[in-house]
């Protein structure tokens, strides 16, 4: 919907609000100014500025509340984050990279905002990947007004907050930016979505990224939806706009949205230099609608401020900025090694012997599939914690409530979660659409809210348009903030081949794509018991999980197991002795721990050799000790993997072996993995392909009679 806003002479606000306005916007400037001149002096080592912008983020931060409602900025929000409460002091500590930098201890550039008190979610530098944070905590609230558990006294929501999220016009070319205004659509939830429209993209103009050059012309058309085109220098008008718009998602009729067109009088960055692509005149016409010389003008003109007035605000923030980059300059500085500080939870350990349980079996229990004791493993969890939320593509019964009693339910494309809707709802149990980036995006939202997302991608393959949300946000949230924020939520995703027909696009691996990922665990279990511990002890740690289910494995009758009960839980980075052997160690995961096995097998009835196969079941952390145990004792090694042979997760260890235990090897390391292709769809041409128990055997008689 779009919609007029109201045009009364001060929109409701008094003298002293519109002088404190105007003293936030001229804050903002000057401390760009100074940030400027301390980058040409050498004294910190990136710059950004906001200026033009300023008057939109002022409005904002007098509209919404700190701590209160939620905040994912851009990195031109740095009047907003001022008008929240964030001291220039602080501030600055970012820009000299201080220790004490409250955004991220002096690990992200300046105007990467973040802070824990204000509810200013850190933010990375990648476009446009907020808007989707901001629609998963905007969603966590209302999900946690749902859950009768959570709903009660003390929940970490208001029941009229509103999540603010912001860009540049450039950004809204993202398609994360269309998945989440079409999810925050659908759900009607409180999101105040404001683009801060300069005209350029770097250098690249507003009609080049945006088809017709106006993006609220564009999104008109979305159901539930609040529209505003404000001129975004002017001041009063914006806050007008941005007044409308909260109070409609503060009502719950829906997000909102806020098409504010401001200027750009400096260049992008420091490194930009505009004058190469825009004109002298174009330029020089922005002057008359800076921001800051509009609202000063009306001050003077209405006999708010006079020129005395004017010139002693002046001076007071000058000093104010002055003083606190001084101190910024002489604030402590982040020691080397504390680099790895936080990449991951440093409460909760999964490696420890905390989570370490034994099995407890019923009488009379019958060995099961991978994918009953994984949907088991999901039963309890879902039973034991309210917070466990759970998405992805077809992973509910049926997305319509009213055909459940009729229809048995799909519960995901491999079963995995069936049944689990009818049990806990769909608050709780629910499908996303068909957007990769969407589920992984908005499940960090949920996180950082609290929530605890446990989410499917489909297939490994199909996990692609999500690796930027894995990559740049879900791996590093904690790092990056310095501890401040984390989002500890839980990826299943179906992997691997071996499946007869499966082809280029439903047959990858790609495990070293995640283990290269500091910040993530990854695991990856080769018979259903390890499953079902493993992905208890995903769901009950602290830190991002990446759960790689095999789908080879899903309905095997050798890797079979008896049901564990409901706190059984194995630790990540210990692998499992498959069998003893005294001659070659094997290491591997997977579905090549069987076929590594059947190798083994023949290789002993045959030479009377015997072969250590280790399980690593963990790719990250992996048992570095269990293989160095192994290898010392056997003096032979072969590492089995199913990705291609180079560059692939198995030549790290075998790299590592060569390199730490040379002084035990009788022989080289061998490795056994797929072919440098794809994998291809005619049955034969992909056992060619994918290692073999015929190719393990090979690496045996090699290495065995080396």
């Amino acid at each position: 919907m779009a919609t007029e806003v109201r045009t009364e002479k001060y929109r409701g606000l008094d003298p002293q609000s519109l002088v404190a306005a105007y003293r936030n916007i001229y804050l903002s400037r000057k401390f760009d100014d100074k940030e400027i001149q301390l980058k040409r002096q050498n004294k910190i080592y990136f710059q950004i500025n906001s200026v033009g912008h300023e008057a939109v983020g002022t409005a904002a931060g007098m509209v919404l509340k700190p701590g209160y409602d939620w905040f994912d900025c851009y990195y031109r929000d740095r009047s907003l984050i001022l008008q929240l409460g964030l001291t220039p002091y602080e501030m600055f500590l970012q820009s000299v990279g201080a220790k004490d930098d409250p955004a991220s201890a002096g690990r992200q550039m300046p105007a990467h905002w973040g802070s824990k008190r204000l509810n200013i979610i850190s933010k990375s530098s990648c476009t446009g990947t907020q808007f989707l944070h901001a629609v998963g905590a905007a969603e966590a609230g209302w999900r946690m007004s749902r859950i009768t558990e959570l709903a009660g006294e003390g929940a970490s929501f208001q029941r009229d907050e509103v999540v603010y999220v912001s860009g540049g016009e450039g950004q809204t070319s993202e398609g994360e930016f269309w998945e989440a205004l079409s999810s925050a659509s659908n759900l009607k939830v409180p999101v105040l979505f404001v683009i801060q429209d300069n005209g350029y993209a770097i250098s690249v103009p507003v009609e080049v990224n945006t088809p017709g050059g106006s993006i609220s012309k564009l999104v008109r058309s979305f159901p539930n939806l609040f529209v505003a085109e404000v001129d975004g220098t002017d001041f009063l008008e914006t806050y007008d706009a941005m007044r409308y718009a909260a109070e409609y998602c503060r009502k719950r009729l829906g997000p909102a949205f806020v098409h504010a067109k401001v200027i750009r009088p400096y260049s992008h960055s420091l490194s930009d230099d505009e004058a190469s692509y825009r004109p002298k005149a174009e330029r020089d016409s922005e002057i008359e609608r800076d921001p800051m010389t509009r609202l000063s003008r009306f001050l003077l003109s209405e006999g708010i401020l006079g020129e005395k007035d004017l010139e002693r605000l002046h001076a007071e923030v000058d000093a104010e900025i002055t003083d606190a980059a001084d101190r910024a300059l002489a604030a402590e500085i982040p020691e080397p090694d504390s680099a790895y500080d936080f990449v991951y939870s440093p409460d909760v350990d999964p490696t420890s012997s905390g989570f370490s349980t034994a099995p407890v079996y019923a009488e009379g229990a019958q060995p099961t599939t991978m994918v009953d004791l994984i949907n088991a493993c999901l039963k309890d969890e879902m039973a034991a914690n309210p917070k466990i939320v759970m998405f992805g593509e077809d992973v509910a019964d049926a997305s319509r409530d009213a055909v459940l009693d009729e229809c048995k339910g799909k519960g995901g494309v491999f079963k995995v979660t069936a049944g689990l809707q009818k049990l806990y709802g769909s608050t709780r149990v629910y499908n996303s659409p068909l957007a990769e980036a969407n589920i992984i995006g908005r499940a960090i939202g949920l996180a950082v809210r609290g929530l605890k997302p446990v989410v499917e991608i489909q297939f490994y393959d199909y996990i692609w348009p999500a690796y930027m949300q894995i990559r740049n946000e879900l791996s590093n949230l904690r790092w990056r903030s310095g501890n401040a924020f984390s989002c500890p939520l839980v990826v299943r995703v179906a992997a691997g081949g071996y499946i007869g027909g499966g082809a280029v696009y439903h047959s990858q691996s790609g495990a070293v794509l995640m283990t290269h990922n500091p910040g993530l665990r990854v695991v990856m279990p080769s018979n259903a018991l390890d499953a079902n511990g493993l992905l208890r002890t995903a769901i009950r740690c602290d830190d991002p999980v990446i759960f790689m289910e095999h789908k080879h494995l899903y309905r095997q009758t050798h890797n079979k197991g008896i049901y564990p009960g409901p706190d059984y839980m194995i630790p990540f980075g210990k692998a499992a002795v498959v069998q003893e052997g005294a001659d070659v160690t094997i290491v591997t995961y997977g579905a090549t721990v069987y076929r590594s096995w059947q190798a083994a097998k023949a290789f002993t009835e045959e030479t009377g050799k015997t072969v250590e196969i280790l399980d690593l079941r963990t790719l990250s952390p992996y048992d570095w000790e269990a293989i160095t145990k192994s290898v010392r004792k056997t003096s032979r090694a072969i590492v089995v993997y199913e990705d291609p042979m180079s560059w692939g997760y198995g030549a790290e260890i075998a790299a590592r072996i060569s390199s730490e235990l040379f002084d035990y090897l009788d022989a080289p390391v061998e490795r056994v993995a797929a072919t440098d292709t794809f994998v291809a769809y005619q049955p034969r041409v992909e056992d060619y392909i994918l290692p073999q128990a015929s190719h393990v055997r090979k690496a045996l008689d090699k290495v065995g009679s080396y």
